[in-house]
């Protein structure tokens, strides 16, 4: 085992996007030549980490630099950047962790405001807490990035435990790493991390030729349904359009962030994303990102965003400034199966929750989190909630899939 030093750093700018993305995503093209639209495409035959990861775009340098340089991540917004780097003698980057101390709970999508308020009224301090995860996206992916090679499961297990040392260092109550693959949840429960579950709903693509042909495998009232919620979804008039790398221009930024800040400032009271971070993650990753953008009177009213993995589409956040029935529906998820299947992707991830998306065809997926917990009482409480907890997301993950909409046999 080489002999690693850690360092911790304030802004991913610090670390060279080439070292970043050797670790986040050593099956990565040579920068700038677009993505792995694909699972035959050269970097699927890549060598890959230990874990069998595929390019993820919200591990890499470009998205969390976006993110940062944009000022969507500070500390005035409560994620101030913690980097977490193994490095060897020379500053060769072995691993890292995008990591942020945190001061709220807000934009993670794995809910524990529960258990700050009861440290809290037992006179704990819940924050600052350390959190590892990609700000505002609840896609899962590596969060205990390592470089490939014979040393990468040691690596990965010496930034496990470190960032329970700079936890207690740092002042914070805890770690919690959101959205991790299944082999480092499992890695982080052995290194004395708590073991939450969760539900998502994902798209499978079961070799389909055409959206037709996907569905035609669903039961004939399901079929029926989704016919009539795309034919209702574009009265007369509306138009969808499929915008990637050159169609994404600033006047459609313009558009999009209207469409964000109009439809977020209803959903979340605060939208999370400066208008700068379109024009920075446009630039960078423009064509690993997919626009789904619908257009009524020769004007854009309404859009989805989604970034584009290896095998995977991403889909993100959607808004509006007009509102037709089932519009929704179809540009983020109709449309999204629609451009899996035409691209040879293997799934459509559509964010987190919503048992409404079963009857469209994306099915009950489990994800995970782990949580490292300094102050024993406070272990114990939630330790014993989580059995419990785990115990409900698997009976749901049992039960639900007898909704499917998919033909028996």
């Amino acid at each position: 085992m080489i002999e690693l030093t850690l360092r911790v750093v304030n802004s991913i700018s610090e670390v060279a996007a080439e070292a970043w993305d050797g670790c986040a995503n050593p099956a990565l093209p040579e920068r700038g030549n677009g993505p792995v639209l694909a699972p035959c495409a050269p970097a699927a035959k890549a060598e890959r980490s230990v874990l069998g990861d595929r390019y993820n775009p919200f591990i890499s340098h470009d998205f969390l630099s976006a993110l940062e340089l944009s000022q969507s991540v500070r500390a005035r917004t409560g994620w101030q950047p913690l980097h977490l780097l193994a490095e060897d003698a020379q500053r060769g980057l072995f691993g890292a962790v995008p990591c942020y101390v945190k001061s709220h709970s807000r934009g993670e999508y794995v809910f524990d405001h529960g258990w700050a308020e009861a440290y809290e009224r037992a006179g704990g301090s819940y924050y600052p807490k350390l959190q590892v995860a990609v700000p505002f996206t609840p896609a899962s992916g590596r969060r205990l990035l390592a470089r490939p090679g014979p040393q990468a499961d040691a690596v990965r297990a010496h930034l496990a435990d470190a960032l329970a040392d700079v936890c207690r260092r740092s002042g914070g109550s805890s770690v919690h790493v959101t959205f991790p693959t299944e082999a480092e949840w499992e890695l982080l429960g052995a290194r004395g991390y708590l073991k939450r579950t969760h539900q998502q709903f994902h798209w499978e693509n079961a070799g389909y030729t055409s959206f037709e042909a996907f569905l035609a495998s669903l039961a004939s009232r399901k079929r029926k349904t989704i016919r009539r919620e795309r034919a209702d979804a574009l009265p007369a008039g509306i138009s969808v359009h499929w915008l990637t790398g050159t169609d994404l221009t600033e006047s459609v930024w313009d558009a999009f962030f209207q469409f964000y800040m109009e439809t977020g400032s209803r959903k979340w009271g605060r939208p999370y994303l400066t208008r700068e971070f379109y024009s920075l993650v446009g630039e960078k990753m423009r064509d690993r990102i997919l626009l789904v953008m619908a257009k009524r009177n020769r004007r854009w009213i309404a859009g989805a965003i989604n970034f584009i993995g290896s095998d995977t589409l991403f889909g993100r956040h959607w808004g509006a400034v007009e509102h037709h029935p089932f519009l929704h529906f179809e540009l983020c998820y109709y449309q999204a199966i629609q451009y899996a299947i035409e691209h040879k992707l293997a799934r459509v991830e559509a964010g987190a929750q919503g048992e409404h998306k079963i009857a469209r065809g994306y099915m009950p997926t489990t994800t995970y989190s782990a949580h490292y917990i300094l102050d024993p009482a406070l272990r114990r409480a939630i330790e014993d909630f989580l059995k419990r907890e785990r115990a409900y997301v698997a009976a749901a993950g049992e039960e639900l899939p007898e909704a499917t909409p998919f033909r028996k046999g």
